[in-house]
């Protein structure tokens, strides 16, 4: 429990600012040090009276943002005082954005204004506040990257103070953070602070293997330290007889890393290889970074055999986010595989800081390509911020698909580079030359092949774009297109012939009103409207220039009008339709209600007659698992497992439908789920399996399917269960069968 000494806390307070300057590896001018001191004054004052959930007083907040800002990232002035004021406008009654504006200038208001959170109000329709929020950070963020630096920063110190929030709250910002906000830090070079969001995520969303791993990290740091020891001996002897100024050490990989290539591959800890890479950091001047990192390569070699398809040259052509380095992974000496990566002090630098150090470089770079890259990255923001008509989670869909996948290069037949996602077509490289292009292009020459429109692109394609006046997007287009500029320029397209095509048929149905004597106004148009169930006045309009609604509709609409019929079979039909819409909001208040009366969870039993719930096909869940659940409009309280990660995307953006859940724990009720095995093929092992499954634990087989080819097997099988612990009974007795190597539960 957390005891208040106002005494205390005003040292602490007085400490934690000086610090500022003391972590700020610059000199300070005297009116950068007035201007900070006035911004963490009105701090103080605005939150004066408030605390975190933790106890402790709120200004420890924006003053740790700001040491986060000075030293993690590695941000000026402006951002510091941006960042101590970043809640001073939404927490106080008596400071707006025009006294920020009247106080520290327009810059720092406009960041301000991006920073400011919206006002969480329950959700009535389809968007997402997150994925509301999280669209204006990023209106912000086109015009001044510095909105999301300071964003970041705020979540990161939200997520190491996770702990004094209650579990369903840390469930919803872990998932967001995952989801959103560490492919953003990655994405902007902030390989540091992207890998502890990572892994406070998984602390809070998978708190066993989170534990776990990190136990057996622990465990291995005597070992792993005298096998770094050894290979790095006869390097760093070898670099210093050459002459070269550097640094050589072996790092940990991330607890999430770790975790992912286990999912990935299968395997348990003791088989994960690449648990740590050893990382060269030259001191060079700028113009011999390049010819240095290759040298220190050839030195490597001559010690150990590389994987020259583990060869990554960063160097040549750096990555989107600006990260520059050479990626080697060797044979070691005891035959493990070990990545060695090779930077200079000033790449290094940039890995870790990312945006920030680029423009501290910049003037000395030997190169413009990373700052080029960033540049156009924000052109592709601006390009999707574009849309106007796209709800939030559409936009965020788009954003996320194109702004934190995995890229590739192809080239123009002129040699233009164009960096694009992987996996995009050839109608996605025709869009990132020219919306023209891409609205008339009919195939392309790849490396001087003729190839159709959804031809997937590889790194090093040379493509040459076919184009034809006759030709239009078509609407199958959107099936295979995967770049945000595609699919925006595709429904741009649509939505203009759309409205061109409505005009048209407006013309058109004004005549037919005139000349059958109808006036042509708003109350008689609704009413042709609701006769053929269209839900606007422009559909109508476009449905008629097509024909799809014709004279003939029109005449038996107004006929029908005179006999009185089309109102008596429309009145049963509106009472049908708003009974439905009360039922489906009934049921949403029902949930609402029993939630707000029991807050803590939702017990999932067989019994909730009024609760309607339902686990999820994605994931599965059983009685044992860690489960949340997810309101949805009409169909209950949807059941995810917590590492689900259909889950974690809808937490993301629907973190105000989720409720605590928990399983009853006297109910017995069996859930279909399966398993994946692998191993060793002999006689009698599907006798074995159906011994330890059917005749030892007495468990119900669905299905079993195993295939065997040249020794080895593979099989799927679906049983039904009644709780997590007698599935990893279960596990664990398959795991004993001679031959067996892997037994995984299927998500």
């Amino acid at each position: 429990m957390y005891i208040i000494d106002e005494e205390a806390e005003r040292k602490e307070i007085l400490r934690r600012y000086r610090y500022l300057f003391t972590v700020w590896k610059r000199n300070i001018l005297p009116e950068e040090r007035l201007l900070i001191r006035k911004a963490f004054n009105l701090a103080v004052k605005a939150h004066k009276d408030m605390r975190r959930k933790s106890g402790e007083p709120y200004i420890y907040h924006p003053l740790e943002v700001a040491r986060i800002v000075i030293q993690e990232i590695g941000l000026g002035t402006t951002s510091v005082v941006c960042a101590l004021l970043h809640d001073v406008v939404e927490d106080s009654d008596f400071i707006s954005l025009s006294d920020i504006q009247n106080m520290f200038g327009e810059k720092v208001a406009r960041i301000i204004d991006g920073l400011t959170k919206i006002e969480e109000i329950f959700d009535q329709g389809s968007l997402s506040l997150q994925a509301e929020n999280f669209k204006k950070i990023l209106l912000t963020l086109s015009d001044d990257v510095r909105v999301i630096l300071i964003k970041l920063a705020d979540r990161l110190h939200n997520m190491r103070t996770l702990d004094s929030m209650p579990h369903a709250k840390q469930l919803k910002i872990a998932s967001e953070t995952i989801y959103l906000y560490a492919p953003l830090a990655h994405r902007l070079g902030l390989h540091t602070l992207k890998s502890e969001l990572e892994d406070l995520s998984l602390k809070y969303t998978e708190p066993e293997v989170y534990q776990t791993i990190t136990e057996k990290i622990r465990e291995s740091e005597p070992e792993r330290a005298r096998f770094i020891h050894q290979f790095i001996y006869p390097i760093k002897k070898a670099l210093t007889e050459q002459g070269f100024n550097f640094s050589i050490t072996g790092r940990v990989k991330s607890v999430y890393s770790i975790w992912g290539k286990m999912k990935k591959k299968e395997i348990p800890f003791e088989e994960v290889y690449d648990l740590f890479a050893i990382r060269i950091v030259l001191d060079s001047p700028a113009e011999n970074e390049k010819s240095d990192c290759w040298r220190v390569y050839s030195i490597i070699t001559d010690f150990y055999k590389p994987n020259h398809e583990r060869l990554r040259d960063w160097l040549s052509i750096p990555k989107a986010n600006g990260y520059e380095a050479l990626h080697t992974t060797v044979m070691s000496h005891i035959g493990q595989w070990v990545e060695v990566q090779i930077r200079s002090k000033r790449t290094d630098e940039i890995a870790e800081k990312g945006y920030a150090a680029h423009w501290k470089y910049k003037e000395n770079s030997p190169t413009q390509t990373a700052e080029q890259g960033l540049d156009e990255w924000l052109n592709r923001i601006r390009e999707i911020l574009e849309n106007p008509d796209s709800n939030a989670l559409d936009f965020l869909n788009d954003f996320k698909l194109n702004l934190f996948s995995d890229e590739m290069y192809a080239f123009t037949p002129k040699g233009e580079m164009k960096t694009l996602p992987v996996r995009s077509t050839v109608l996605d490289f025709a869009y990132s030359i020219h919306s023209d292009i891409g609205n008339t292009c009919i195939g392309a020459k790849v490396n001087h092949k003729l190839v159709p429109l959804n031809f997937q692109l590889k790194s090093g394609d040379q493509v040459e774009i076919i184009t034809s006046k006759k030709q239009k997007p078509q609407a199958e287009w959107n099936d295979f297109v995967v770049t945000a500029r595609a699919k925006t320029r595709i429904k741009q397209f649509f939505k203009e012939e759309y409205r061109t095509t409505s005009e048209q048929g407006k013309v058109m149905l004004e005549q037919i009103y005139l000349k059958n004597g109808i006036e042509f106004n708003i109350q008689n148009i609704k009413f042709f409207r609701d006769f053929m169930s269209i839900s606007s006045t422009q559909e109508l309009y476009f449905l008629f220039s097509i024909g799809t609604v014709t004279d003939e509709d029109f005449k038996e609409c107004f006929q029908k009008e005179k006999s009185g019929w089309f109102q008596s079979i429309t009145k049963p039909f509106t009472r049908s339709k708003k009974q439905v819409d009360n039922r489906a909001k009934s049921l949403k208040e029902e949930i609402l209600r029993q939630v707000k009366d029991t807050p803590e969870q939702v017990v999932l039993d067989e019994n909730n007659e009024n609760l309607s719930y339902s686990t999820s096909k994605c994931c599965n869940a059983i009685p044992g698992d860690d489960v949340i659940g997810i309101i949805t409009p009409d169909q209950g309280i949807k059941i995810h497992r917590i590492n689900c990660k259909e889950a974690i995307k809808i937490m993301s953006q629907h973190g105000n439908r989720i409720v605590k859940a928990k399983w009853r724990q006297d109910d017995i009720i069996n859930f279909l789920t399966g398993l994946k095995i692998d191993g060793i093929d002999r006689k009698g092992i599907v006798n074995d399996f159906a011994r330890v499954i059917s005749q030892e634990l007495d468990i119900n087989i669905r299905s079993f399917n195993l295939e065997s080819s040249e020794g080895v097997f593979e099989g799927v099988i679906m049983i039904y269960i009644n709780n997590a612990s007698s599935l990893i009974n279960l596990i664990s007795k398959l795991k004993e069968i001679s031959g067996v190597q892997h037994v995984t539960r299927i998500s």
